[in-house]
């Protein structure tokens, strides 16, 4: 599910600094900060992608009960709750080298416990 708001900004802003070549070996043992945060995001964007699957296949499984309206309305609360949520853990680290990184784990973290309740939904 895509980013709203003022964390859109910051997601570019984080792609764009991500190395070109970085390789799912050097995230094994990132060194620098940089390549922590952008680990980080290939991780978090991994997870997305896991989540717009799910979310493919539990809308129309949700549609079919007659409760599509229902899921859409706690994806949309279960979203604004993520990026708040994220927005804050970042906001802890001003605006340190160590923030995007930050973010992004939150961003992880909490798509992977969607993910889990949408495979449930799923399966």
């Amino acid at each position: 599910m895509h980013l709203r708001g003022p964390h859109i900004r910051v997601a570019a802003l984080a792609a764009a600094l991500l190395p070109a070549s970085l390789s799912a070996q050097d995230c094994a043992n990132p060194v620098t900060q940089i390549d922590m945060n952008a680990c980080a995001q290939i991780a978090w964007q991994q997870s997305d992608a896991t989540l717009n699957q799910l979310w493919a296949r539990a809308k129309p499984l949700a549609d079919q009960m007659g409760l599509g309206a229902q899921l859409l309305d706690s994806q949309r609360a279960w979203l604004s709750y993520r990026d708040a949520a994220c927005g804050f853990e970042q906001a802890v680290f001003g605006g340190g080298s160590i923030a995007p990184m930050v973010y992004s784990n939150c961003m992880k973290r909490l798509t992977d416990r969607r993910n889990e309740d949408l495979r449930g939904m799923v399966n």
